[in-house]
């Protein structure tokens, strides 16, 4: 017997990279799993996370993309400049964004409409108590090397990036709304920002 369709996903919202530049960190995260064993940033696209995963009733989507259209259309296309790599030790490895004003206006922008128009929280719940936990701190990344990193790999891995050269700089034109599909992360929707209030 089918078992019956999934009423609510997984989603984030996030900024993408342009194509090339996607390939150039995914490439980043290939060699990090051949060499240091953490796959688990290639289970998504490379991106800046915005709003972070939550749970979303599928019944309910056409309200969730609404409000995202509305919001998209009161901001800029967002110029993002990445360069070199950082951490948050023992075990995540990320190519460094830089905080810009916009970047740093956008976020809880888009983290404020989500919560008053659809219910959404900031920061993530403490297991079992239902109380929240202190805000999600924004600090705009894009992951190469993930919580499957091992503390010893690392180690071995962050003496490596810590000095390693990488940039890029670009300009994101539209939010992107990303799924779970039980074993990756896919595209699911992308929200043009409004080019004519740049």
């Amino acid at each position: 017997m089918a078992s019956p369709p999934p009423k609510s996903a997984r989603f984030f919202v996030a900024l993408l990279p342009p194509q090339l530049v996607q390939e150039a960190i995914t490439a980043i995260q290939q060699d990090i799993k051949l060499r240091y064993g953490s796959q688990a940033a290639l289970r998504s696209p490379p991106h800046i996370t915005l709003q972070p995963p939550f749970d979303w009733p599928l019944d309910r989507l056409g309200e969730l993309t609404h409000h995202l259209h509305q919001f998209v259309q009161q901001h800029p296309p967002i110029p993002v400049f990445l360069e070199g790599f950082n951490a948050f030790p023992p075990r995540v490895i990320y190519v460094d964004v830089h905080q810009t004003a916009a970047l740093l206006a956008l976020q809880p922008a888009l983290v404020a409409h989500l919560e008053t128009h659809c219910g959404l929280c900031q920061g993530y719940r403490e297991p079992n108590s239902g109380r929240r936990r202190a805000p999600w701190p924004f600090t705009p990344h894009v992951t190469v090397g993930f919580r499957d990193l091992t503390p010893a790999a690392f180690h071995r891995a962050w003496a490596e990036f810590e000095q390693r050269p990488f940039a890029a700089e670009f300009v994101v034109p539209a939010l992107t709304l990303l799924r779970h599909d039980g074993q990756k992360w896919q595209v699911f929707s992308e929200f043009p920002l409004n080019a004519s209030i740049l």
